[in-house]
């Protein structure tokens, strides 16, 4: 099974499975409990790349199941990242995350935001008293940038990349970085195909990869996406994911369901008419990390910041 999920080249030569599954839990204990057990059912049903965060709490869960799982560490692929309040502390950060995981390296080590969060002992969201997040101009994704490249020179990482960056933050990064990022996760569906980004990254040799890769229900319950899905006698997400691979684009959907899982990997073949079809749905739409209605901002920064205040339709 593992060996029918393709491939997807880095820049530096590192290869990473085109579907991933998210280990992604709420901080509720019972929530947590569940994960070991949903990437073990993973690793059985065959993914070998798993993606996971140092803020989702769930590294050593993973770590566990990769054990509990028998298969060699070698064949899998393990993301991770560092969070938005250690942009001032990466190498601790990183140590931690690899001793929470307990697999000797990591494969992929992403940084998870652009903004850089107050660091407070025990709280990994502070905020001001209006509600908005306490971010800092003491240190910058540039510096923190530098402070991952030399993560590599340990041995203990395979690649590193960003997460949430657009085309400006990434013309920004580059004005510093010796190192160009393997990889950039975004939210990514076909209510928001990120083109002009995509076609921004491929470029500049950066693999995107889709988190909310089905746009949940509201994307799954599209007129278009349900015909498809009878068309092709499959499932919504499975539509939506054969449009992702027809791009090249790794997907690193969440599935705590066996049947859900297997249905994600067993993605149709889909003709470039139908293809062109789920491209015209695209909206520029966020659906996961929607700016607040109040403030304007997410997670601190608002839209300007983050270079999503525009997006660019297929020409």
């Amino acid at each position: 099974m593992a060996a029918q999920i393709p491939k997807v080249k880095l820049n530096n030569g590192v290869e990473v499975p085109i579907i991933g599954d998210g280990s992604y839990a709420p901080p509720k204990p019972e929530d947590q409990a569940r994960v070991k057990d949903w990437i073990l059912t993973a690793l059985k049903n065959g993914y070998r790349h798993i993606d996971t965060a140092f803020d989702y709490g769930t590294e050593k869960a993973v770590g566990e199941a990769i054990k509990a799982s028998g298969i060699p560490r070698e064949e899998i692929f393990v993301t991770t990242k560092l969070p938005w309040n250690h942009l001032g502390r990466v190498r601790e950060s990183f140590e931690t995350s690899l001793a929470n995981l307990g697999t000797g390296y990591i494969d992929l080590y992403l940084m998870h935001w652009p903004q850089a969060i107050v660091y407070e002992e025990g709280n990994s969201a502070p905020k001001n008293p209006d509600g908005t997040y306490k971010t800092t101009d003491s240190v910058t994704f540039n510096d923190a940038w530098s402070e991952m490249e030399k993560l590599l020179d340990t041995g203990k990482v395979r690649a590193i990349g960003v997460s949430n960056f657009s085309i400006k933050n990434l013309e920004k990064l580059f004005k510093t970085a010796k190192v160009i990022p393997a990889m950039n996760q975004v939210e990514l569906h076909p209510y928001l195909a990120q083109n002009g980004l995509r076609e921004y990254c491929a470029k500049k040799g950066i693999v995107l990869t889709a988190y909310t890769p089905s746009g949940y229900s509201v994307v799954r319950s599209d007129p278009l996406i349900v015909s498809l899905a009878e068309k092709y006698k499959v499932t919504p997400t499975q539509v939506i994911f054969a449009w992702h691979l027809s791009r090249g684009t790794v997907i690193v959907p969440k599935s705590e369901n066996n049947e859900r899982q297997k249905e994600n990997i067993a993605v149709p073949a889909l003709s470039e008419e139908d293809i062109d079809k789920i491209w015209a749905l695209d909206r520029g739409q966020r659906i996961c990390n929607k700016a607040n209605e109040k403030t304007g901002q997410v997670y601190g920064w608002t839209l300007e910041q983050l270079g999503w205040e525009d997006y660019h339709p297929k020409l």
